[in-house]
């Protein structure tokens, strides 16, 4: 058994799963697909809000369930490192690298250790067994998740931005107004 692969891989994928489930179904405290899809549109410039909700909710639940199981390993890792250079783009790269100001540094360290499972494969127990894919693993994960934050970045911006409701209609002017009889 490879205990510190396994511990690594029950943790990041544990955790992500719950991360996917709290956008995707509201578990766990989160908001659901309807409440994320509006901090996404509205915070984070991200449209249609809900269909990002829904990509970010299953590449994180989906990309931990792979971690966890330890299957597909760099294609989970790359799910998960996707959402993470997204969240980074959108959210933490303008707060700086310190966690502590709302920055990149913990993303960064999720994206790290994704890397290290791509790479040095998942161990035992799991369901690729002790396969490891050396670095090809991991640039497969950088490059897919990298794809899949850029291809997010583009459709985001390629969306029209949401209407504005029309002002409303100025109050009469009751001193000029007609008496109503």
């Amino acid at each position: 058994m490879n205990f510190g692969r396994f511990l690594l891989r029950l943790v990041l994928g544990g955790f992500f799963i719950g991360h996917g489930t709290q956008k995707l179904f509201g578990w766990f405290g989160g908001h659901g697909l309807e409440g994320t899809g509006q901090f996404f549109e509205g915070s984070l410039n991200l449209r249609p809000g809900k269909h990002h909700a829904l990509a970010a909710g299953l590449g994180e639940a989906g990309g931990g369930t792979l971690v966890l199981l330890g299957a597909a390993t760099p294609l989970g890792a790359a799910a998960l490192i996707g959402t993470m250079l997204t969240a980074i783009n959108r959210v933490h790269l303008k707060n700086g690298p310190w966690v502590s100001d709302g920055g990149y540094e913990y993303n960064v360290v999720l994206i790290a250790a994704a890397l290290v499972l791509a790479e040095t494969g998942p161990g035992t127990p799991s369901i690729d067994g002790d396969k490891t894919y050396g670095n090809k693993g991991a640039l497969i994960a950088l490059l897919l998740g990298a794809a899949g934050a850029a291809g997010a970045h583009a459709y985001a911006e390629s969306q029209p931005a949401p209407a504005t409701p029309p002002a409303p209609a100025p109050a009469p002017d009751t001193a000029t107004a007609p008496a109503a009889v």
